[in-house]
């Protein structure tokens, strides 16, 4: 037998070791890391609009809150990223480096950050219009030519949600009867925190009934526009969920609860410059309100406007042709008609539209749209945070909408800049 040889020795992990690291927030992330860029382009915005709700002021008494630019950073950055969550933003402020260094140590936590995310609705409009006359400013963008589409995004609210008048009034009683009841519950059983929790829930299902009753009537309106006046089938229903949202037709042909997200976007730059929240399935009618908000964003009214066939109904037509806009758009076809021809009841600039949509001039840049306007909407669907709405009602979701097409234009921006 060999000499029995002495135990191995290593360098085994002690995790309960203390370690004094000289480190500072700076040193986190390179010197040419992408959220220092996004960094670069919050501080040339204007937030002040972000900073009047705040009421802790200099040399007077009052707890001052984190600083918004760091919050607006924050969810910029996020959601360039794809982060749309405010308890997974959190985690990253505590685990991810470039999140450290772009929340600078300021306090947060998951109910600030969703808080502030859906709280700023008329402030993130502004900053839109900000963001595109620095574009404008600097020549990276121009309104010769604008693209429309619409992206159907999935509301959160399920199929089994929408009621009858009849059925939300009865569950009305009932959430009103939990909140009486939960109010006059013994109190000794629960928390004073938990106690808050259960008539706070209480309280927001019988408001989310409220509005669901309420929404029936612009329900009942637009189930009559779509068919032209004549009294729909069935009985309307709305969600008690989201009151606002809608059962559309998605992409994958299946009819599902989701808003109508219009974009209108600049085919040579790829910037969206018009952003609205619809609750209408139907595209037809769009055309006027994302017009006159591009010329109300910018100051420019472009001189071609390219739509696919949903939006070509004889009334957007015909207000593109009164405002000297040229539209482009598919003639919807129909049996034993010849593309082109005019119809009874067309008017001056309907005819014009038809023929000129036969052309190839009018089909080459019509080509426009689909490089633009499909790749825009796939970019928000697939890299950003509009695969599926997280938030309920109008004003949430018009602020989730507009928190995207932010971040995809600073993106935009910082491209078209390194490439000018």
């Amino acid at each position: 037998m060999g000499e029995e040889r002495a135990p191995v020795r290593v360098v085994s992990a002690d995790r309960q070791q203390l370690e004094l690291r000289p480190m500072d927030l700076d040193g986190l992330v390179a010197a040419d890391h992408p959220v220092r860029a996004m960094w670069a382009a919050v501080e040339r915005l204007d937030l002040r609009a972000f900073y009047e709700p705040i009421r802790a002021r200099e040399h007077e008494p009052g707890r001052p809150p984190t600083d918004p630019k760091v919050l607006v950073a924050l969810w910029l950055y996020a959601t360039a990223e794809g982060i749309g969550s405010a308890r997974e933003l959190e985690r990253l402020c505590g685990e991810h480096h470039a999140y450290q260094w772009l929340r600078g140590g300021v306090p947060i936590n998951y109910h600030l950050l969703s808080d502030f995310r859906v709280g700023h609705e008329r402030a993130l409009d502004e900053l839109l219009t900000q963001v595109l006359a620095v574009l404008l400013q600097q020549k990276l963008i121009t309104l010769r030519c604008v693209s429309q589409d619409g992206l159907r995004v999935r509301a959160s609210a399920g199929t089994s949600s929408f009621r009858r008048r009849i059925k939300l009034k009865e569950w009305l009683a009932i959430a009103r009867q939990q909140v009486e009841v939960v109010k006059a519950s013994d109190a000794a059983r629960v928390t004073a925190a938990q106690r808050a929790a259960q008539e706070r829930a209480a309280r927001e299902r019988a408001t989310r009934l409220e509005q669901a009753l309420e929404n029936l009537e612009a329900v009942v309106a637009q189930r009559a526009a779509q068919r032209g006046g004549r009294k729909p089938k069935g009985e309307a229903r709305a969600s008690s969920t989201d009151a606002t949202a809608r059962t559309m037709k998605m992409s994958d042909g299946g009819f599902r609860p989701a808003y109508n997200i219009q974009l209108a976007s600049v085919p040579e730059s790829q910037v969206i410059v018009g952003v609205q929240v619809s609750t209408c399935a139907s595209d037809q009618g769009q055309v006027p309100a994302m017009l006159a908000q591009v010329v109300a964003r910018t100051g420019q009214q472009p001189a071609e406007y390219l739509v696919d066939g949903g939006y070509t109904d004889k009334a957007s037509v015909a207000h593109c042709a009164a405002r000297g806009v040229t539209l482009y758009g598919p003639e919807p076809r129909r049996p034993g008609m010849e593309p082109g021809q005019p119809r009874p009841g067309d008017t001056e600039a309907v005819r014009d539209w038809r023929q000129r949509m036969q052309t190839p001039e009018a089909k080459e840049i019509y080509k426009q749209r689909a490089s633009t306007s499909e790749r825009v909407n796939a970019d928000l669907r697939t890299h950003r945070t509009l695969d599926r709405m997280m938030v309920r009602g109008v004003h949430r979701v018009s602020c989730i909408a507009l928190w995207n097409v932010l971040a995809y234009n600073l993106l935009r921006w910082i491209a078209l800049a390194g490439t000018s």
